[in-house]
């Protein structure tokens, strides 16, 4: 079974996508999977302006958000029909879509909003289309995120040790995965969100994030504001916890940097706000005890977020998702084709202990292609392990990836 995962992230720049052929003889135990395609597509630059002028804490209008709807899942249905055409036709559609809004209330998830309707990519491609995939876990009492946990706890289901596994995205979550399956799962704070917030913002860079960290390099941290950085209330909270750039945004740093009394120039704020996520990501790798950090997303670009974190976790083996079969930049699409592979076959897509829900859940709703939908016959067992590997010849897409 071929599947597309799709996904655009918090650093909202564009849309990751990676095929992922599953085997079809499957009859429990360890899941095979090669991956065929990867490829991100960045937005065109008056749609991620017009997106982030809508995202919180703006006002925004209904209006607004049916257009980018319309528009964002016009460019999913282009990226997946490009997937199609360079890598042949899939089975299924995975479109996790733009997060604009995740509802979070103290210690609890109350709902969340990904647009970028998935009838267009339905229409273009003739494939039917799994989406809308975190709101069922939140029903079920859980956060919604991280919903990559799943693809992390197969992955290193062999490892016999405490491995971390790391994504730098917008926001930096981390899957906790011991050596008898036990896993803990989080959002642990600030990725990129709050660097791109301060680049764009002050117009640092006209592509909108630090490019391999240069910025960050030619400033000097302002141990003052960072101390007022590190002492937010959320990193306080127990996991499972999930955040968004509901609470981390530009007026986020404004209103730090008045509480420290400082106002540093670009390059020392990009410096400090580099050095919240080394250290907020170093303080909870420790914590969890883990011997092995597995990191993947946009920040591993970023040589002074990974040189920070190789120092600071010194006596942890540090390494990239690429090491396991997973692509860095395309390890959360292929994560939702996992997650599609799951609901085909009647099977959770969810780990209770990484999302705090109640029970696993099915996810997603599909959206059927130009012909009947068929489902296969459901599975009464759910992988224990992941495999997955890179043909000789692989499918890319002659796309940016110098985006966080």
């Amino acid at each position: 079974m071929r599947i597309l995962g799709m996904i655009s992230g918090t650093s909202h720049d564009g849309i990751d996508a990676g095929l992922v052929a599953f085997d079809l003889h499957y009859a429990g135990g360890t899941l095979a999977g090669v991956v065929e395609y990867t490829a991100v597509t960045p937005y065109s630059r008056e749609l991620r302006a017009r997106l982030a002028k809508a995202l919180p804490p703006a006002a925004v209008t209904l209006a607004e958000v049916c257009e980018l709807d319309t528009l964002i899942g016009q460019s999913f249905a282009e990226a997946a029909a490009m997937a199609i055409k360079r890598a042949g036709p899939v089975d299924l559609i995975v479109s996790h879509g733009q997060t604009v809004f995740h509802w979070v209330d103290g210690a609890h998830a109350r709902g969340t909003l990904q647009i970028g309707q998935p009838a267009w990519i339905a229409e273009r491609t003739g494939t039917p289309v799994l989406s809308d995939v975190r709101v069922r876990d939140i029903t079920a009492g859980g956060h919604g995120a991280p919903l990559v946990c799943l693809l992390d706890v197969l992955l290193l289901a062999g490892h016999p040790g405490t491995a971390a596994v790391l994504n730098l995205g917008g926001i930096s979550n981390m899957t906790v995965v011991r050596g008898q399956g036990d896993l803990l799962a989080y959002d642990i704070g600030p990725g990129n969100a709050l660097i791109d917030a301060v680049v764009a913002s002050r117009g640092l860079n006209t592509r909108g994030f630090d490019e391999d960290g240069r910025i960050a390099a030619s400033g000097r941290v302002d141990e003052r504001l960072l101390a007022v950085l590190l002492d937010d209330p959320y990193y306080r909270l127990p996991a499972p916890k999930s955040t968004g750039k509901e609470l981390f945004h530009a007026p986020y740093v404004e209103d730090a940097m008045a509480k420290a009394g400082v106002r540093p120039d670009g390059p020392d704020l990009v410096a400090t706000l580099t050095e919240l996520t080394v250290r907020t990501v170093a303080r909870e790798v420790t914590a969890a005890g883990a011997d092995l950090l597995v990191a993947s997303g946009g920040g591993c670009r970023n040589r002074v977020l990974v040189d920070g974190l190789r120092r600071a976790l010194a006596d942890v083996t540090f390494t990239f998702s690429d090491e396991y079969g997973a692509p860095a930049d395309g390890k959360e699409a292929i994560a939702f084709a996992l997650i599609g592979w799951h609901t085909m076959h009647g099977l959770p897509g969810t780990v209770p202990a990484g999302t705090g829900a109640r029970a696993p859940r099915v996810l997603g709703t599909l959206t059927p292609g130009s012909e009947p939908l068929v489902l296969p016959a459901p599975l009464s067992a759910p992988p224990r392990a992941l495999t997955l590997t890179r043909p000789a010849v692989q499918f890319l897409a002659a796309a940016d990836r110098s985006k966080t």
